[in-house]
């Protein structure tokens, strides 16, 4: 199976995480298909980006997100559809 789950990628009391689509059989900080975003912890405000567009592809293709992940798919989600949508002349 797939998921889309985070990946460790700080130092030590400085954590840092990748928003990855790996094989559940593959170990956390293993082997990944595609990087999607970044989670940093300790930053405030906006603290994860996310590839929304390819993230609703893989989970179109049966892709299973961790808790985590799905809360940043949700917030991701929310934050597309209140920005505002700029109209070229």
């Amino acid at each position: 199976m797939v998921k889309i789950r985070l990946k460790r990628a700080g130092a030590k009391n400085t954590p840092a995480y990748r928003i990855v689509v790996a094989d559940s059989r593959s170990p956390r900080d293993g082997r990944f298909i595609e990087e999607l975003g970044s989670y940093v912890p300790l930053r405030k405000g906006t603290d994860f980006t996310l590839k929304l567009d390819r993230a609703e592809y893989w989970l179109s293709r049966g892709a299973q997100p961790s808790e985590t992940v799905a809360s940043f798919i949700r917030q991701a989600r929310k934050q597309a559809a209140t920005a505002p949508v700029s109209v070229a002349a």
